[in-house]
């Protein structure tokens, strides 16, 4: 395996816009190191000889990790240490869970939480020290971190501790889902803020909804939430060729320099709601997940 390589890791890379993704920067960019972050190792390792026997790329390196296992991320990073794969180029935070799972994580915080933001923000404060200068930072978020209203008419901010500990009330509702997106925003945009030593390109994505995407965990989405929202939200829908090329893209090309902004299912950027940009709640966000975390680091 070259030594010249730039390195790319992506979690979630086993299924759906993760899968994908990583077939597009595989056919794409023989210049990558490919590192798939995954939980299931069996299902990852199935999916590499997959996608090797089709772009017939070499570079792709199976590791694992469990975003709702904050030591799970832990070991990934440990072990990245341990490896010669250097510094960083890009790192795309992709794995997630949709609204339908419920319970907690091991450590004992939501499970949509734990997966779609906690792990995540930990895994970014650790890998941080290794990202190459002029790195870039992806957080796959949603443009459902802002529901259509007909859904969620009460949406708002709730507060950190309660996305992490829910009440009865909110652990029954798929509104969960909606605030861990929602945190991925507020993590993008104050991370943007913290980032001062090193330049980075620190950026958050929408897929858009997709259906062939397996973010219920290995359930499929069911058809009639499918043509709901297609025949309600049809600015929605996403189409994962188009969501998977952009992210790849922008993952992977030099040229794209945003910062602290929104991809929206391509390469052009939009606004996100008033709600994200609040900059209280991201603070507070910060400060609680950093306590959840602090041993860890």
């Amino acid at each position: 395996m070259a030594s010249n390589l730039k390195t790319l890791i992506i979690t979630g890379a086993s299924n759906g816009l993760g899968y994908e993704t990583v077939r597009k920067i595989a056919q794409k960019r023989k210049d990558f190191r490919i590192i798939m972050a995954c939980r299931n190792l069996a299902k990852a390792n199935k999916v590499k000889e997959q996608i090797f026997n089709e772009t017939q790329n070499p570079n792709l390196i199976v590791m694992e990790i469990d975003t709702s296992s904050l030591e799970s991320v832990k070991n990934f990073v440990e072990n990245y240490k341990k490896t010669n794969y250097g510094e960083i180029y890009s790192l795309v935070c992709n794995a997630g869970i949709g609204g339908s799972c419920s319970g907690n994580s091991v450590d004992g915080y939501d499970i949509i939480f734990a997966t779609n933001h906690l792990g995540h923000f930990l895994l970014v404060n650790l890998l941080i020290p290794f990202m190459a200068e002029k790195g870039k930072i992806t957080i796959v978020s949603s443009d459902m971190h802002d529901p259509p209203k007909e859904w969620a008419p009460n949406y708002h901010w709730v507060g950190a501790e309660k996305c992490a500990k829910p009440d009865e009330n909110l652990a029954k509702s798929p509104m969960r889902y909606s605030l861990s997106k929602l945190c991925n925003l507020y993590f993008t945009y104050e991370l943007v803020k913290r980032i001062k030593d090193k330049k980075l390109y620190i950026n958050a994505f929408t897929p858009g909804f997709l259906p062939e995407t397996g973010l219920s965990g290995e359930k499929k989405i069911p058809p009639e939430m499918i043509k709901r929202v297609a025949e309600n939200h049809p600015q929605r829908m996403g189409i994962m060729e188009n969501s998977a090329s952009a992210l790849c893209d922008i993952a992977t090309l030099e040229e794209i320099k945003n910062n602290g902004e929104f991809f929206d299912r391509s390469t052009k950027t939009i606004k996100t709601s008033e709600l994200s940009y609040n900059e209280d709640n991201a603070k507070e966000l910060w400060a609680l997940s950093e306590n959840y975390v602090k041993k860890y680091y």
